[in-house]
């Protein structure tokens, strides 16, 4: 009887432990896969954390392996616009070719537009009278180029277009009037020095005296 009953006890108690094993083995595989499951959302929930941060810039200055830099410079609109303000506020060397510099010249032709004297002169050259203390005039080859005149350019005329043999101050307009009634054959007897500002305006215009 009381073996029976230990038997039965036994049993009872091997039952429990199988028992509490399969309980213990579920509930590891249980806790492994929750472990897995939670690694694998972390995982997926860090990936795009990590796409939308911003990036962090380098201590050296660099530029980050990929990652493109903006352009710094200036819109080509706003560069065009600059270069065609500039180029319009600074004279051009053909505009004003003799800008700061004296010239001796030919003077084909003298005109006022605007309260301005405008002339149309040719570089030539000058050497002295074998014979007078006059000036032979060498003319020059090519085209004639327009300069204004300053207003308050000192204008010096001697003989044939002054009255004496020795230069005298006249305005600019007795100028234009004296020029436009010169005789056709008489181009060749006129010679200027002429003295040009840094705006290339004639501010200085003396006659050479040719007998």
């Amino acid at each position: 009887m009381h073996v029976s009953h230990r038997r039965t006890t036994v049993r009872c108690l091997t039952a429990l432990a199988f028992s509490l094993a399969t309980l213990t083995g579920c509930g590891g595989e249980g806790d492994g896969q929750a472990d897995t499951a939670a690694s694998v959302t972390s995982a997926t929930t860090s990936a795009p954390a990590a796409e939308a941060s911003p990036v962090t810039a380098r201590s050296d200055g660099a530029t980050p392996e990929g990652v493109t830099s903006a352009p710094t410079g200036a819109a080509p609109g706003a560069t065009q616009s600059s270069a065609g303000a500039a180029s319009k506020a600074t004279p051009s060397a053909d505009a004003a070719p003799w800008a700061g510099t004296k010239q001796f010249v030919q003077i084909d032709d003298a005109r006022t537009i605007g309260g301005v004297t405008y002339l149309s002169v040719r570089p030539a050259q000058k050497k002295a009278h074998p014979q007078f203390e006059a000036w032979v005039i060498v003319p020059g080859e090519g085209p004639y180029t327009e300069v204004p005149m300053a207003k308050d350019a000192k204008v010096l005329l001697s003989v044939p277009l002054g009255d004496a043999k020795h230069p005298a101050s006249y305005s600019q307009a007795d100028f234009v009037t004296r020029l436009a009634t010169r005789s056709p054959s008489a181009p060749a007897l006129f010679g200027f020095d002429l003295s040009f500002d840094g705006e290339g305006r004639v501010t200085r215009l003396e006659s050479l005296y040719t007998p």
